[in-house]
């Protein structure tokens, strides 16, 4: 190759790393217009998404979608908080009624595979567990041989019933029941020995019992189960979403809160340099948001209103909450403190 012609190569490789930011994708674009991301969470689930006495959803999965308004419009106010079934949930993404879904879905292959819904990232590491009344008296999967467990219809908790079970080689019976209320109902009335879903969603439903102390959850897991944030398909939004999740995560693992977040921009040089990145004026996140269409400040703007991803958990689901989570043994914890939640590289 000559010279003159690896001259012009290089002047067409210059190019396109300078060219004219991408535009927004159609659904990102359609959320700017219309003022608002419309985000779907679990009508009622104590510590991640229940409605406060105004009425206005407070909880750890509700922060998600606070997140995404403030990255794109700078205010967490403009996320549409809708409370819905979970059976509903993934067809109003695929519809377009809704843009995203912070409500405990887990990713699977299949679900992933659906050309109408995107997942994200995972915001919450669970597992498959089982909610029993005290005076049963169970402390292992091996004695719900025999019982009738209610569950949510259409969901995956059914497949890993039949699973779990299958290879244990334990006789049950299973009450599909799709809406939530009935199928507690259903439970603490005594149709059913045992209630199943993921370990997080019974910790709430389990304070929604007319005596909570009346009810346990069985220390063993039968699954394990990624819950993700879910949005329409679109590069631009989905990216929004992920990049958003890990200024949540990488402030943590830099010591940033929405309480001095403030006061360290204001000391940039003070801080270490991964940190500048995630807040400086002119760093890799402003860099971001040109390209993606979003607030210059967008990173240091959701540290400053959301918080946190340790923030947000501890706020919600920790010690100190109603449910009362001990983070230092879960796997939401740091992975540096052993657990699976770590940043990529903002830079």
């Amino acid at each position: 190759m000559t010279y003159s012609i690896i001259r012009a190569a290089l002047a067409a490789a210059t190019l396109t790393l300078v060219a004219p930011a991408a535009q927004a994708g159609p659904v990102l674009d359609k959320v700017k217009e219309d003022g608002k991301i419309i985000c779907l969470v679990n009508p009622n689930s104590p510590g991640f998404s229940v409605p406060d006495s105004a009425g206005r959803f407070q909880g750890f999965n509700v922060e998600f979608c606070r997140m995404a308004a403030v990255a794109i419009f700078g205010d967490a106010n403009k996320a549409e908080l809708r409370g819905i079934g979970f059976s509903d949930s993934l067809k109003a993404i695929i519809s377009g009624s809704a843009h995203i879904a912070s409500r405990g879905i887990t990713a699977t292959g299949t679900r992933d595979a659906d050309p109408g819904v995107s997942f994200v990232t995972t915001t919450f590491y669970d597992g498959q567990g089982f909610m029993v009344p005290k005076s049963l008296g169970m402390t292992k999967l091996a004695d719900l041989s025999g019982a009738t467990i209610c569950a949510e219809e259409g969901s995956t908790t059914l497949l890993y019933l039949a699973d779990w079970f299958g290879e244990a080689k334990l006789p049950y019976k299973v009450e599909n029941i799709a809406d939530k209320t009935a199928r507690l109902q259903a439970f603490f009335s005594g149709k059913c020995d045992a209630v199943a879903s993921s370990v997080s969603a019974l910790a709430a439903d389990r304070l929604l019992a007319p005596k909570p102390d009346d009810y346990v959850l069985v220390p063993q897991r039968s699954a394990t189960e990624p819950l993700a944030l879910v949005s329409r398909p679109d590069t631009e939004l989905e990216k929004t979403l992920f990049w958003g999740v890990q200024v949540m995560v990488a402030a943590e693992e830099f010591g940033l809160t929405s309480k001095n977040v403030e006061a360290k921009l204001a000391a940039l040089k003070d801080m270490p340099v991964d940190a500048q990145r995630l807040v400086a004026p002119n760093g890799p996140t402003a860099d971001m948001a040109k390209k993606l269409g979003l607030r210059p400040d967008w990173a240091f703007q959701i540290i400053k209103q959301v918080g946190n991803y340790g923030e947000v958990f501890e706020k919600h689901i920790g010690k100190a909450s109603p449910l009362a989570m001990d983070r230092a043994q879960s796997p939401n914890r740091l992975a540096r403190d052993g657990g699976l939640i770590f940043s990529y590289p903002v830079r």
